[in-house]
């Protein structure tokens, strides 16, 4: 539909349109020095200075002078003195109130000698990017807590605003994030501290790059010492709120030097500081992520294209962004709000959200940019008056606002001035009268939406207006996609686990025509199936909601009833507070209101007798009833979230009984009046957030627009499709930290084949076992062995480079999973060739090849391990309710005990339980480095023995007794290794860097020459890696004699 001909693209794009990787690629080792060197002359190359800058001294002399450069200013020695120690490096100020210097008050006060007039010097130019200067120094020493060296960082007018840190390929890329882990730590703050000015980090093994802002570093340090907890535990700012950079075709660029190439040209990696970054009312800094970027610059260039050339009140003016639901819409949406508004030919821009997902957080963030804009009430007040003040150039509001608003005021001046309006989530609901409203109204428009489930002609339904039927017919074009297989491949969102149990089996030869659905609605309600569904969600909550895993810091929100029940909530100060939670909550999605109060009235019965502190905090909110929604709603329909007035009385008289249980509950005081319904609706929301629910009884409420990480689970029973299906789905799938690793669907009814088609429509259609040695000739080419042909090496590495090429991204799990089994296939033949004279010079991977697919096997390698395979059931039932559960138990150290337990029970006669713990080692990627550990420890148990306790006491005499060999073979500084090894179970890994390692080493000869000593520190740095993954997760993490 683009009706434009552009002669050219614009070249500074802060994202590039497509990027090929050179074709030509080194073959020899890199070592980490050599990668740094490269790193740096690729910068050099792209117009950055290099500067030779060691101490602090030489950098703060160099920032001073790029400051008087960007300000065409010389400073007098009192002048910067005074600017620098109270503006620049004030003792009272850290990361926060730095940041906010850079992202918000960028332009300082000086004051001059002499009574001269105060001076504004900007720390750096957003209006004109490339007054700035980029310098890069590398190695830059600082003595904090520990002595540090940095690798490389960039300084944008002398201030350090970006660091990078690096690592040889080969080595996990989490070691460089665990690096400035211990850097901020140890010595960052140092001195002056400006290296807390960094805003952005970036990581690399060379193979794989990512980049991160410096509050996800800093709240990471935070939470872990503020909770005096492990390091180990994960929070909301650890790795997995890493990001990758792409192309605008969403193709990760992933090898360092292609990184440097996109993410460091000049334009990009200026914007990205000066224009994509968002510092938060929470006082935190999120990097926008390549694809906002992208749909941000597509919508303000259709904005300066349309304009151009006349467009405006035409479809051609605007456009629509199909980003799935949990990828950040709302801060794209929101920031292209922003920067619109700062077109001088634009008068206004309108931000439009639904009221019903406004809830406090989200207003707290609109208000911050617009105080006060953000009320969800229906007053149209306010919002006349803003629309009518010139200066107010950017103004949030509601759909239903701005519908009240044109219905009021036809003929309004404002209709007739240059508008953009941006939907943040294009609904359905937004089609039709009130879509024709605007644009009737309003004559010079741009119109653009946000959504995540686009209606195409496939799913659109049969009634409303005919030319509003899809997506594109309302609001235009499509100017950029980012699907979920788009998120879950970058891991900005989880993955689903679905479990089908089906509680009704009719008899095959009934045609489902014949069955009319009023009857199997009525069915699927019988007492007897809603007593059995109960019962099982109570059997399984824990499991599902992983209630038993390891707890996690979070921060919650303590005063939850004066936030929600405040008028003014700007008036309201937030109580935050630590602290800890082992697992998540759910959402019970059900068919209709009477259902939901069956179900309701079921879960209070089966836990009359549950002890208080074992019941699950169960709640429920719902207003008019709807009947259970047709297909062509998709299973959704609007809920209003503002009164109950549509509720007949036996419905709302519920509904206040289930209130008054809450109010019991968290000591609130709310009913089903108008006002204190948008209270418990506001409550409910904070609630669920702060995990404080265990299970939210929902008919349609919550399924859209509401997001909380804590959130894990959603149980359904009733008819979902298309966008409805995904909209409810993606409750679930929202990053917190490295325990929640999908989302968990858990349905009662048959939706597996509706699932398939809409992940088909909103994703795409692939989104849904050596004894003697045998000659050299038949490893490399393959031999034949019980009838079978076995591959030989140089197949298997012809498939592994024509199938997953160096620097190509490998997407989808069965892919992922395919490419372990092939290389592990040829890592294992590769082990038994290099015993041979022949394989020299036959290798075909170049050392390079096998540093870059190491890098890949161990990230994928890191992914799967931490993924638990949770019970999965499934159930086939007749129409007598019964169900049948069919488990499959997850393999790690626990299910290895309790079959030794049964072994013990046995009195060690069932030599079936030893293959099957054999079996279960080997197919653990966990376990195989404790095979030898547990053969061991079963060879010592007796009749006599505890099993449980037992262990312990033989692994923790059995890691003392393996460290002591350690220290023994390497001559190592025994107090020294037990604190290093002590310091590695605190903070989750082997420090591979600093002096640590140095004071564990024997003491060298001053005529041993360097390599010799860099080898010796490698052997000890293995041995001890190898005994850390051999008992971290299976000890107490402290060394006891």
């Amino acid at each position: 539909m683009n009706k434009f001909s552009l002669v050219a693209e614009n070249s500074n794009s802060t994202v590039v349109g497509e990027f090929t990787p050179a074709k030509t690629r080194a073959t020899s080792y890199q070592s980490e020095a050599e990668l740094e060197q490269a790193f740096v002359k690729l910068l050099e190359s792209q117009a950055y200075d290099f500067l030779q800058i060691t101490s602090e001294a030489d950098l703060t002399s160099n920032l001073r002078t790029q400051l008087e450069k960007l300000n065409n200013y010389q400073f007098s020695d009192t002048e910067w003195n005074q600017f620098f120690t109270t503006k620049l490096a004030n003792k009272n100020e850290g990361i926060e109130e730095k940041t906010a210097k850079i992202q918000e008050d960028h332009v300082q006060i000086l004051q001059r000698d002499n009574g001269l007039p105060d001076k504004n010097i900007y720390l750096i130019d957003k209006s004109n990017i490339h007054n700035n200067s980029l310098q890069v120094i590398n190695q830059y020493e600082i003595e904090g807590t520990r002595s540090n060296r940095y690798d490389v960082t960039v300084l944008v007018n002398g201030l350090p605003l970006v660091h990078v840190e690096l690592k040889r390929r080969g080595v996990a890329l989490q070691e460089a994030f665990n690096q400035i882990n211990r850097y901020q730590r140890d010595s960052f703050w140092a001195h002056s501290g400006l290296y807390e000015y960094v805003q952005l980090f970036i990581i690399s093994n060379g193979t794989y790059t990512k980049y991160y802002s410096n509050t996800t570093r800093f709240q990471h340090i935070k939470e872990a010492s503020e909770t005096r907890t492990k390091r180990t535990k994960k929070t909301s700012n650890s790795f997995e709120f890493t990001s990758w950079w792409a192309d605008a075709n969403n193709r990760p660029i992933t090898d360092l030097m292609d990184f440097g190439q996109t993410f460091f040209a000049k334009h990009t990696i200026l914007n990205v500081l000066t224009k994509y970054c968002v510092f938060t009312s929470d006082r935190l800094l999120l990097a926008m992520r390549p694809y906002q970027i992208v749909a941000t610059e597509r919508i303000l260039s259709r904005i300066e294209v349309s304009t151009n050339y006349k467009k405006l009140g035409s479809i051609e003016a605007g456009g629509y962004i199909w980003h799935t639901t949990g990828s950040g819409k709302t801060l794209t949406s929101f920031k292209t709000a922003q920067l619109a508004s700062k077109f001088s030919y634009v008068d206004k821009v309108l931000f439009v959200v639904d009221r019903k997902d406004l809830d406090y957080q989200t207003m707290k963030e609109y208000d911050k940019f617009e105080k006060g804009a953000a009320n969800s009430n229906t007053s149209t007040t306010k919002l006349t008056k803003q629309l009518e003040d010139p200066n107010a150039r950017i103004i949030i509001t509601t759909i239903q606002k701005l519908d009240m608003f044109i219905k009021k005021n036809q003929g309004h001046k404002l209709f007739s001035n240059h508008v953009v309006i941006v939907f943040d989530e294009c609904h359905r609901s937004q089609f039709g009268d009130m879509h024709h409203a605007i644009t009737s109204s309003f004559r010079n428009y741009h119109l653009f939406g946000f959504t995540g489930t686009p209606i195409f002609a496939k799913n659109s339904s049969s009634g409303g207006r005919v030319d509003l039927k899809t997506t594109e017919q309302a609001f235009g074009e499509k100017l950029h996609t980012y699907t979920i297989v788009d998120a879950i491949t970058d891991k900005n969102v989880l993955p689903f686990r679905i479990d089908y149990i089906r509680t009704i089996k009719e008899a095959d030869d009934v045609d489902d025509s014949q069955v009319r659905d009023i009857d199997r609605e009525k069915a699927l309600a019988a007492p007897e199936r809603i007593s059995n569904v109960t019962q099982y969600i109570r059997d399984h909550f824990d499991q599902k909601t992983k209630r038993n895993s390891k707890p996690y810091a979070f921060t919650a929100l303590a005063n939850v009833h004066e936030a929600a029940s405040a008028r003014d909530r700007t008036a309201v100060e937030e109580i935050k507070q630590k602290i800890r939670l082992s697992g998540f909550n759910s959402i019970f999605a059900v068919s209709s209101i009477d259902v939901a109060k069956s179900y309701y009235t079921e879960l209070k019965k089966q836990q009359a007798d549950v002890p208080e502190l074992k019941k699950l905090k169960i709640a429920t909110i719902f207003s008019y009833g709807a009947n259970e929604a047709d297909d062509e709603m998709d299973g959704l329909e609007d809920e209003n979230s503002d009164n109950t007035e549509g509720l007949d009385k036996n419905s709302r008289d519920f509904l206040e009984a289930a209130i008054k249980d809450y109010n019991k509950m968290f000591g609130t005081n709310y009913d089903t009046s108008s006002d204190k319904f948008q209270n418990y609706y506001k409550d409910v929301s904070l609630r669920m957030k702060n995990r404080e629910i265990d299970l939210l009884i929902v008919v349609n409420m919550f399924l859209t627009g509401f997001d909380a990480t804590t959130l894990n689970t959603l149980w359904i029973d009733k008819n979902l499709r298309m966008h409805g299906l995904l909209q409810a789905y993606s409750r679930t799938n929202r990053i917190l930290n490295s325990i929640k690793t999908f989302g968990n669907i858990v349905t009662f009814r048959n939706l597996e084949k509706a699932t398939n088609d809409s992940l088909s429509l909103f994703g795409d259609k692939e989104a849904s076992g050596i004894v003697l040695l045998k000659s050299f000739r038949e490893y490399y080419d393959g031999y034949e062995a019980d009838g079978k042909q076995v591959r030989g090496y140089a197949e298997l590495v012809n498939e592994l480079m024509e199938r997953f090429p160096v620097g190509e991204p490998i997407t989808g799990e069965q892919n992922k999973k395919d490419f372990i089994k092939l290389y592990g296939a040829i890592l294992k033949v590769r082990n038994i060739l290099s015993t041979f004279d022949d394989f020299a010079g036959n290798e075909i991977l170049s050392e390079r090849d096998v540093q870059d697919y190491h890098s890949m096997y161990i990230n994928f390698y890191d992914e799967f391990r931490n993924v638990s395979e949770s019970d999965k059931e499934n159930i086939n039932d007749d129409i007598v309710f019964e169900m049948e559960l069919i488990k499959q138990v997850e393999i790690n150290i626990d299910y290895i005990l309790e079959l030794i337990r049964k072994y013990h029970a046995s009195n060690q006669e069932d030599k079936e339980l030893l293959v099957d713990i054999n079996k279960a080692i080997d197919s653990s990627v966990e376990l195989r480095n404790k095979k030898e550990l547990i053969e061991q420890f079963i060879s010592s148990v007796n009749a006599d023995s505890s099993v449980d306790d037992d262990w312990q006491s033989f692994v923790n005499s059995k890691k003392i007794e393996e460290l002591d060999r350690i220290i023994s073979e390497e001559n190592l500084d025994r107090d020294e290794t037990y604190r290093f090894i002590e310091s590695a179970f605190r903070d989750g890994s082997v420090q591979t860097s600093g002096t640590a390692i140095t004071k564990i080493m024997p003491p060298a000869s001053r005529f041993s020459p360097d390599q010799s000593r860099g080898r010796k520190r490698e052997t000890i740095l293995d041995k001890l890696a190898s005994f850390f993954n051999k008992f971290f997760d299976i000890s107490n993490g402290r060394l006891e004699e």
